[in-house]
């Protein structure tokens, strides 16, 4: 292992959480906000400010070729082994007037969903999410809040009766366009006001290893049936990539998504 991967492994560890800088190359960057910005907006499930489109890569394949950088893989390979898979891929757009939500943790730590891991919580990173900053992301647009080391906690405040809009330890993930925040999915993060006039644009890419069962993120699967649709809550869904998407990715990227093919 290199000195920076060491580093990256031991702030997952500690923290919950690292950085990984330009990730995205810098020409790239305003081109693929545009066309990402506009495709949030045309296709998000929930009205604007608070633009949001899962099964993102089916929709836009901007970052397709950056997805299997060998910083991501390495660093997720080293928790999860080989043969990880790309969960879930959202495209979001956090615009101006967007609120502040509350703090919880992320499928399948998010205690309001069917398909959950029931608290209290093994020790074990089982899901990370990778937030890819195609903006600024910056104390007054809303960068995500975060609790520092809430991912060795056993539960998290999605729970029945619990919630909690404010932490003192809280901070948020501050990075230039480029960067992508890796967090281990237990850690405990919430939506911050944007307090500026310009939008603030992000695809969020989550990573799991190939033992964990996806199927109840996935439309018309048993699981999605039994587990989701016959229970109470609420459980993130995927929508299925067509062939012909498909067979527009990259080689290195098709064996992370194969299981999304519809």
């Amino acid at each position: 292992m290199t000195n920076a991967l060491d580093s990256q492994i031991h702030q997952i560890q500690e923290l919950g959480y690292c950085y990984l800088s330009n990730l995205i190359p810098k020409p790239n960057i305003e081109g693929i906000r545009l066309n990402i910005s506009r495709d949030v907006k045309t296709h998000t499930d929930i009205p604007m400010p608070t633009g949001h489109v899962p099964g993102f890569l089916g929709i836009n394949q901007s970052l397709a070729p950056f997805l299997t950088d060998r910083r991501v893989l390495s660093l997720v390979e080293a928790f999860f082994g080989p043969h990880v898979r790309i969960s879930m891929h959202t495209g979001t757009v956090n615009g101006p007037g967007i609120e502040r939500g509350e703090f919880h943790a992320d499928w399948p730590y998010n205690q309001r969903s069917p398909a959950r891991i029931p608290a209290p919580y093994p020790d074990i990173p089982m899901h990370f999410v990778t937030f890819w900053m195609l903006t600024d992301f910056t104390a007054d647009n809303g960068a995500t809040l975060i609790v520092p080391r809430s991912h060795r906690k056993k539960d998290n405040p999605s729970s029945p009766g619990k919630s909690l809009s404010s932490h003192p330890q809280e901070q948020q993930l501050l990075g230039p366009a480029g960067t992508v925040a890796v967090l281990d999915a237990r850690l405990w993060h919430a939506i911050a006001p944007n307090k500026t006039q310009q939008e603030r644009v992000a695809v969020i890419i989550r990573y799991a290893p190939w033992w964990l069962n996806l199927d109840p993120l996935r439309p018309g699967t048993i699981d999605r049936s039994d587990i989701v649709d016959a229970g109470d809550g609420e459980t993130a869904h995927v929508p299925v990539i067509t062939e012909s998407i498909f067979e527009t990715l990259p080689e290195e990227l098709k064996p992370l998504l194969r299981h999304s093919l519809g």
